[in-house]
């Protein structure tokens, strides 16, 4: 258990800092405040966007970015973006990922599904896993054309899915790639694109346990990438970027080395940022580093598909 210390009128239990805080009473304080604005909050106006309920029960909702369309009825390839913050900060909603999401859709000329999962401490990990997935699911849904929103069903080219995600949402897309081979074999996930992933190996280990009550310890395979999951990464194409900077760093490199040697067949790429910390892009976007990772996100995505055949488990 970490050190009880004294904070104004109250103990605080936990320290999480930069993330939350817990205090003995159980107040939590995020060391972030969750901001969110409207789907068209300084968006420019050639780019549509809208918000959509996946499900009630739970509540799960998604933020979906449409370019402007040149024909009527284009495909264009389908972008699941899921966010970081320690699974505890942010949203899609918030104006830093409305932004970057934004960027990435006008640049890349794609449909990108957002997600909002809920977040931990109050909902404990595997909530952020499960939401994502059950999101996953609603987007699969669309494959065939008749899922509840328009704009997939019309639109998107379920032949170039990807997944994306920053920091603990990166950890969320790498475990929805190890399962979506064998039970969503519709829908071809084309690659997928790892920013600065969260996994086991820096001074944030002890967060995530604490975030996950129910943990396999040291070798709980969702956190630390075990080789027969690996192996089954449901893509044929992988990105991992990292930072020079980042606490994450190492064990973003130990993910990439494990890959290429655990018998998976597809081909990973990593590129490394000097100068520059964890999430950089989102903080200064226009920086000379994070215009050089949105230019190869863009050329990672816009390769010409590789289309998977595979048999469904169920």
């Amino acid at each position: 258990m970490m050190e009880i210390v004294k904070f104004n009128d109250g103990e605080i239990a936990y320290d999480f800092s930069p993330f939350f805080k817990i205090y003995k009473h159980g107040y939590i304080e995020r060391c972030v405040p969750i901001i969110k604005v409207p789907p068209s909050h300084e968006l420019p106006t050639s780019l549509q966007s809208k918000d959509v309920l996946i499900t009630t029960e739970p509540p799960i909702s998604a933020r979906i970015f449409m370019p402007q369309m040149t024909k009527l009825n284009s495909k264009l390839p389908v972008l699941i973006y899921i966010h970081g913050g320690g699974f505890a900060l942010r949203s899609p909603f918030d104006p830093i990922y409305q932004k970057y999401v934004a960027s990435i859709v006008t640049e890349a000329n794609v449909i990108a599904v957002s997600i909002e999962y809920r977040l931990a401490p109050e909902h404990p990990i595997p909530t952020g896993y499960e939401d994502s997935w059950t999101s996953l699911r609603w987007v699969a849904s669309h494959a065939n054309g008749h899922g509840p929103e328009p704009w997939l069903n019309i639109h998107g080219d379920f032949s170039r899915v990807f997944l994306a995600g920053d920091s603990a949402g990166a950890n969320i897309a790498y475990n929805l790639a190890v399962r979506i081979r064998s039970v969503l074999p519709k829908m071809n996930l084309a690659g997928m694109i790892l920013m600065h992933p969260f996994f086991l190996g820096s001074k944030l280990d002890k967060m995530w346990f604490y975030l996950c009550p129910r943990n396999g310890g040291l070798k709980d395979s969702r956190f630390k990438p075990a080789a027969e999951d690996m192996a089954t990464t449901g893509c044929e194409r992988v990105l991992v970027f990292l930072a020079g900077r980042d606490k994450l760093k190492n064990a973003g490199r130990s993910y990439y080395e494990e890959l290429k040697k655990c018998g998976w067949e597809g081909n990973v790429e990593m590129v490394e940022h000097d100068g520059v910390g964890h999430v950089f892009h989102l903080l200064k976007p226009r920086c000379e580093q994070a215009l050089d990772m949105m230019k190869r996100l863009v050329s990672f995505i816009n390769q010409e598909p590789v289309i998977i055949s595979w048999t469904s488990k169920i």
